[in-house]
């Protein structure tokens, strides 16, 4: 018997008979030679069989296997500097095989395919080596942000999915029937978070969200993974601090621990290595100020119009793309108007209409992947802010005692997680960050 391996583990086992258990990726013929590549899910191996090595009847067996049919190989591992494969560098010389299942007329074939069709069959796009290093990249960021939070002291608590009222506006919300009430899919968990900060003084809670926003951008989901910490005692100035260290760490990590998965990706790092701490901070009005300066200068009408910009506006993606190209760094952007941001977050010292809010913004037009304030924890200035927002103060009395029995001045942030992943990988589009992506005329497979 030989023994049975992962891929991932095969330059441990150069000169030894193993036994690989997966699926056929890709192959070719030339004349006496085959030679196929094989995923195990932990990563790809080239194998390889010479008919006068091998004897006519494996040779024939060997070639009629189809693309993704399931397989077990067993041969030995040898070192080919040559060989493609995650990780490269081996190739399994192959001695006995036997099928599962042999594929004929697999899908997705090495042809060029639309992205419509491609999205149709995404359960079986997932199996490409492109689709697997994206994937795996998000599994690792995922570990990340939650190994640095869980270091830092946080704790880490569910809230619900299903909630009674908004928390940043009805007007993209999924309703739902709640036996004889109505309740929406949660925008977020943060509500929930600020009373848990009062039990635990640092919290976190990490799932999905939905929006139910007509958006047909490249940066938008319905349904999307976003991390909320939430800290007691805690100002805008600490909560950027606490950004910076996150992202860095976020990032340093995705580097070290998915180079190879960033190479298939043909990822540019120069961007990502810049990502180490002291990240430019500007505050709305100077934003503004720089996007007049930049709209005078820019010479293409087209792109002329697209950075109009008036105070009070909130920043639509060519205005972000083009503030970050001012710097070598994610950019903080702090104090937006309150008139553009969520209820509860804290006016500014003598300047009610600016609230103490902040936008991280990634470089290379990814735009906004945190977003975060100060909130109000004066029990009156929440209930006036709900008032002037039109939302029914009786669904919120619970969140307005909060401000009533041990109040603390607190802040918080929400991370995109497919955002982040978007960022980090260098893709085109948000729907390939995640296995099966919920859009707006998107909901199968």
């Amino acid at each position: 018997m030989t023994q049975t391996i992962r891929i991932e583990n095969i330059s441990q086992h150069v000169g030894e008979k193993v036994t690989l258990k997966g699926w056929l990726y890709a192959s070719t013929r030339k004349g006496k030679l085959y030679f196929g590549r094989m995923r195990d899910g932990s990563g790809m191996v080239q194998l390889v069989a010479y008919r006068p090595e091998v004897g006519d009847e494996l040779f024939e067996d060997v070639k009629r296997i189809g693309q993704e049919s399931s397989i077990i190989v067993s041969g030995e591992v040898r070192a080919n500097e040559r060989a493609p494969g995650t990780p490269g560098g081996f190739e399994v010389a192959i001695e006995s095989l036997e099928i599962l299942q042999n594929v004929e007329d697999y899908p997705i074939t090495p042809k060029e395919h639309g992205v419509e069709f491609l999205m149709d069959n995404r359960h079986h796009w997932i199996r490409s080596r492109r689709q697997w290093a994206i994937l795996r990249v998000r599994s690792v960021i995922k570990k990340a942000i939650m190994d640095f939070l869980d270091n830092d002291g946080f704790i880490n608590i569910d809230t619900p999915i299903i909630t009674p009222s908004a928390a940043e506006g009805t007007s993209n919300l999924f309703e739902v029937g709640y036996f004889d009430e109505t309740a929406y899919l949660a925008q977020t968990g943060q509500l929930y978070n600020e009373a848990n900060i009062m039990s635990m003084g640092k919290v976190y809670c990490f799932g999905p969200t939905f929006r139910a926003e007509k958006s047909k951008t490249r940066r938008h989901l319905t349904e999307f993974w976003m991390v909320e910490p939430e800290i007691a005692f805690c100002d805008l100035d600490d909560l950027m601090d606490l950004e910076e260290r996150f992202m860095t760490y976020i990032v340093k990590t995705a580097m070290e621990k998915c180079a190879a998965e960033l190479e298939i990706l043909e990822r540019d790092l120069a961007p990502l290595q810049n990502v180490t701490g002291d990240f430019p901070r500007i505050s709305y009005d100077k934003a503004v100020e720089m996007l007049h300066e930049l709209r005078e200068k820019e010479t293409d009408p087209e792109k002329k119009k697209e950075l109009e910009i008036e105070w009070g506006d909130d920043f639509g993606s060519p205005h972000e793309t083009v503030l970050t190209q001012q710097f070598d760094k994610p950019l903080f952007v702090y104090g937006y108007p309150s008139a553009v941001k969520a209820f509860y977050m804290e006016p500014w010292p003598d300047r009610p209409e600016v609230c103490k809010s902040v936008d991280l913004l990634a470089p290379e037009g990814y735009g906004e992947i945190i977003g975060g304030s100060e909130r109000m924890s004066d029990p009156q200035k929440l209930v006036d802010a709900i008032h002037a927002h039109g939302l029914p103060p009786e669904n919120y009395s619970w969140y307005i005692e909060l401000r009533q029995f041990g109040s603390v001045p607190h802040s918080g942030f929400g991370l995109g997680l497919e955002r982040t992943v978007a960022w980090i990988c260098g893709l085109p589009h948000i729907r390939e960050t995640t296995a099966f992506p919920r859009m707006l005329y998107r909901m199968n497979p």
